[in-house]
């Protein structure tokens, strides 16, 4: 596994995670106490673990906290990054607190690596929001502040509204076929150097049923045997050094697959011709 700097954290994780946002009828499953195939999710967690993937990305609304927990009980916490969220209904300062504490339970740590905002609310000021996200690092509850689907100007005013502390990680969507970001969020990112995690990063699926034969060739020639999915996850970590795509850990014949993204990197040529065929067609 390889393995860089998390922003400003000054903490290294592995260049791949694995997210556990699995789809809405799992989560409405999980609010009445049912967890489907939740061996099979324990057990994708657990390959990605037992061969060096140490940064895990789940959420308060995503019901997987406890398998998150149950899975890292058999490795040593302090070589584990894990993040989760807070739901936008849940921004003001007692209820980030209670919030924070619920995660902590369903996880059974005694501190969050990356506690995220999951989504802005404007009904609820965000210095609120950041004073009990500031109290959460100074309690060693939290280790570190992130954002997740803010625009610049909710990741600037959120930034700004920080007295002690900086934002230390983006949650964002990013892909070859969404690229939406690069625009304005990843230069700003990379001048406060803020470490971006990369949900869809296999959009959706459509790189894995779209990439063209010829493209996959290309790599193959002089990568060896690599699959579209490998291909696209290596893309985001060779495109930028603070980039960090989460493909959904739910299968572990998945897992396995996407540990064959690292280790080698895209030469110019590729990624050029890669990234204007994925252009003209989208």
């Amino acid at each position: 596994m390889e393995y860089r700097l998390l922003g400003k954290t000054g903490v290294k994780v592995s260049v791949i995670g694995m997210g556990t946002y699995y789809d809405p009828l799992w989560i409405a499953a999980s609010m009445i106490g049912l967890m489907p195939s939740r061996r099979r999710k324990a057990q994708a967690l657990r390959v990605g673990l037992e061969n060096g993937i140490n940064l895990i990305d789940t959420a308060e609304i995503y019901g997987s906290e406890p398998i998150v927990g149950e899975v890292i009980r058999d490795f040593k916490r302090d070589e584990l990054f894990i993040a989760t969220k807070v739901w936008p209904s849940h921004l003001k300062y007692d209820s980030v607190i209670k919030a924070a504490q619920g995660s902590l339970r369903r996880l059974g740590v005694k501190y969050i690596d990356l506690y995220q905002i999951h989504f802005p609310n404007r009904r609820v000021h965000i210095e609120e929001t950041m004073r009990a996200m500031e109290y959460l690092v100074d309690k060693g509850i939290i280790r570190f502040i992130g954002l997740s689907n803010f625009n610049l100007d909710q990741i600037i005013e959120a930034q700004q509204a920080l007295k002690k502390y900086e934002v230390a990680a983006l949650q964002l969507p990013y892909s070859l076929v969404n690229r939406r970001i690069e625009e304005d969020i990843i230069p700003y990112s990379k001048k406060e150097n803020m470490a971006i995690l990369c949900y869809y990063p296999l959009g959706h699926g459509k790189l894995i049923r779209e990439f063209p034969r010829d493209l996959i060739e290309l790599v193959r020639k002089n990568h060896g045997d690599k699959t579209p999915a490998q291909i696209a996850l290596n893309w985001i970590i060779s495109k930028h050094e603070n980039t960090f795509p989460i493909p959904r850990a739910s299968n572990p014949i998945h897992v396995e697959e996407n540990l064959g993204a690292v280790g080698w990197r895209l030469s110019n040529e590729e990624t050029k011709a890669i990234e204007e065929w994925f252009q003209g067609k989208n």
